[in-house]
């Protein structure tokens, strides 16, 4: 297909689950749906599994199915939307875990040459949020199949008070289970259901900025806060900056930043993508105004 629709579309899009895509007008060119499917074990030991696991699976019920077998690694990434083709090209995260942290490889098709290729970890050139696929490869590659390397005996990771504090609450013993109910409890509290309300997920990244800008923003700004990343990194909450230059909850029109979770933003029914990323426009001026900090959206727009 990818050779044989080469002259007829110059423009090609590879769709996923497009949880992360913001359409701003009808794309002109040909639309490839990712539907590659099957999860197999590659090599299990006593300690370790790595399976394979084709690019069209969703990424939840991948994650459900590993959670069920008590292997660890990536229970902190329950309910996130998508393929799991997407997960190297976003870095996905989520409270305190990267997938790079328990990728092996993964496989895909250069879209000039039809030959499938083989990306490692370090060749993936991850970053946070990023990878070569967001980068100096942007539509080059379709993902086919991605590697992982799980635990069977994990060291959960609990840092976030927030999970610790919901797994309490649950009365559970500390479990992969434990960890995964946890986060799905606290994502179904703090973000809007798309079956119930159109939204763009989380928005823009979490900035990082060095110790030194930091520690200005909290002499300035006390309810600032962040979390280091190295001794001279810290990440600040995308969601805090926004929610303190009094967006959250905000409505124009048809759209708005969620009233739980100002990183969101959301269509009441009939906004459209355009409008959507105007808002956003306005979001990240009021930010840099305020705070001096560049927000960059996660969300790819089109």
């Amino acid at each position: 297909l990818l050779k044989s629709k080469q002259a007829d579309y110059e423009n090609k899009l590879i769709l996923g689950g497009g949880s992360n895509i913001l359409f701003t007008h009808d794309f002109e060119g040909l639309v490839i749906r990712n539907c590659i499917l099957g999860t197999n074990i590659v090599e299990e030991t006593s300690k370790y599994v790595t399976i394979r696991i084709g690019s069209g699976e969703n990424w939840h019920s991948m994650v459900m199915y590993c959670v069920e077998k008590n292997w660890g690694g990536i229970e902190n990434l329950s309910l996130i939307p998508g393929k799991v083709g997407a997960a190297p090209i976003q870095n996905i995260g989520a409270y305190g875990v990267e997938l790079s942290e328990v990728f092996v490889q993964l496989e895909a098709v250069d879209v000039k040459t039809g030959e499938l290729v083989v990306f490692t970890q370090t060749e993936c050139n991850f970053g946070y949020r990023d990878s070569i696929f967001k980068n100096e490869a942007r539509n080059m590659f379709v993902i086919t199949s991605v590697t992982l390397k799980l635990s069977k005996n994990p060291v959960l990771n609990t840092k976030y008070g927030v999970l610790e504090q919901t797994i309490n609450e649950l009365g559970s013993e500390l479990s992969v289970k434990a960890v995964s109910d946890a986060v799905i409890m606290i994502r179904q509290s703090k973000l809007p259901d798309p079956a119930e309300i159109g939204n763009a997920g989380s928005f823009f990244k979490n900035p990082v900025v060095d110790k030194i800008d930091y520690e200005g923003l909290r002499a300035e700004f006390p309810n600032i806060r962040g979390f280091y990343l190295t001794p001279n990194l810290v990440k600040i909450p995308a969601g805090l900056l926004i929610e303190s230059c009094g967006w959250k909850g905000v409505k124009e029109g048809s759209i708005g930043v969620h009233n739980e979770q100002a990183l969101v933003l959301v269509n009441y029914g009939n906004g459209n993508g355009q409008d959507i990323y105007n808002l956003a426009m306005k979001i990240k001026e009021s930010v840099a105004s305020k705070f001096g900090v560049e927000l960059v959206p996660e969300v790819n727009v089109l």
